[in-house]
């Protein structure tokens, strides 16, 4: 079950929909790409970054993406995430087809439907962990008193409502990490996107973010999207896809 019902909206959700007919199974899906490549050129040489990339991903699952350093895992993870576009192909995440979007729309929907983590936790220091969560709903027209409900809300999902008034310093690394995963889910994103999200911690901390993530796919509903070096991080996935030289090699099921 999703908690966005925990958290009063203020009627200004990003609905822009791509209508295409659709199978049953692609009913099912909120990340589907097709065909899709990255290349750019460096040095006056072509380079390919992704190479014909095709992937079905149902709502509420949890997919972990592995694959040797260059092999286009961050790219790949960047266009999911609207952060970066393809040259080519389609890529439709939560029914819109992001290359349709002008780069306002594009910023909107990314603010409402992704929510990033990453290795490094990008906290600013000067904030309480509170005020760092609150960060994203600034640009929404949420009351300060609506922002603060949400930021405790998204901290005590997290663990983290005894520190709400800790900066950033004061934190362990898995207790920093804590609270960065709380920033991406505090405006309720139904899509989760993890880059080595435990590739800065030691195993106990990293083993009580990944059995959170567990918790926020099972329990709220998130579907999640996790880049990982870590065979066993990739092992709290329910589907593991291999990325080797701009291509999907294969995938197995958890």
């Amino acid at each position: 079950m999703a908690f966005g019902s925990c958290w009063p909206t203020d009627g200004t959700s990003v609905v822009l929909v791509v209508h295409v007919a659709k199978s049953w199974r692609s009913r099912l899906a909120i990340i589907e790409l097709e065909d899709v490549h990255k290349s750019f050129v460096k040095a006056r040489e072509f380079v390919e970054v992704l190479m014909g990339i095709d992937l079905t991903v149902a709502e509420g699952d949890f997919v972990a993406l592995m694959g040797p350093s260059g092999s286009g895992k961050t790219t790949l993870l960047n266009i999911i995430g609207g952060l970066d576009s393809a040259s080519a192909g389609q890529v439709v995440v939560a029914e819109n087809d992001l290359d349709e979007l002008s780069n306002r729309e594009l910023a909107r929907w990314r603010a409402a439907t992704i929510g990033f983590v990453f290795q490094f936790y990008n906290l600013l220091p000067v904030l309480n962990a509170q005020r760092n969560v609150e960060l994203p709903l600034l640009l929404t027209k949420l009351s300060g008193k609506q922002r603060r409900r949400n930021a405790q809300t998204a901290l005590s999902i997290v663990g983290l409502d005894d520190r709400a008034k800790h900066k950033p310093g004061e934190l362990s690394g898995g207790q920093q990490q804590r609270v960065a995963i709380a920033r991406a889910i505090v405006a309720d994103p139904p899509i989760l996107v993890c880059d080595e999200p435990t590739g800065d911690l030691d195993r106990d901390n990293a083993e009580e973010i990944l059995d959170l993530l567990q918790i926020l796919n099972r329990e709220h509903g998130k579907t999640i999207i996790m880049v990982t070096h870590d065979p066993k991080a990739a092992d709290h996935a329910k589907r593991l896809l291999h990325l080797d030289k701009g291509k999907l090699v294969d995938e197995v099921a958890a």
